[in-house]
């Protein structure tokens, strides 16, 4: 990966016409030509496992059940829960998980 000197950005490569390829910023005027050289580098970034933040299958073991339709599979009940995700004076965010044991879709309430 290459930045901007002037401003700090990612550089992205530019094909031009006979093959000749620049470096050039997407936010100001910076090209840097690179000539006729082929840069095909690609690299696969590994992901990093994430933590499951409504508790995995624990967390939806004693919460109640609301008439809410699943978008998935239009089951009429599903699990609730509610969660303090942003600041206090901010409403809490409200989790669903469908009723039924075959879709378990979870969604949020946006």
């Amino acid at each position: 990966m290459l930045f901007c000197p002037c401003c700090g950005n990612l550089l992205l490569i530019q094909h031009h016409t006979q093959g000749e390829q620049s470096f050039f910023c997407q936010t100001c005027p910076y090209v840097f030509p690179i000539g006729n050289k082929e840069y095909k580098n690609r690299t696969t970034l590994k992901r990093k496992e994430v933590d499951d933040v409504l508790g995995g299958e624990e967390g939806w073991k004693n919460v109640d059940s609301t008439e809410v339709t699943c978008p998935k599979c239009e089951h009429p009940r599903a699990y609730f829960m509610q969660i303090q995700t942003r600041s206090a004076d901010e409403p809490m965010s409200i989790f669903y998980k469908c009723c039924n044991h075959e879709c378990q879709h979870q969604w949020n309430e946006k």
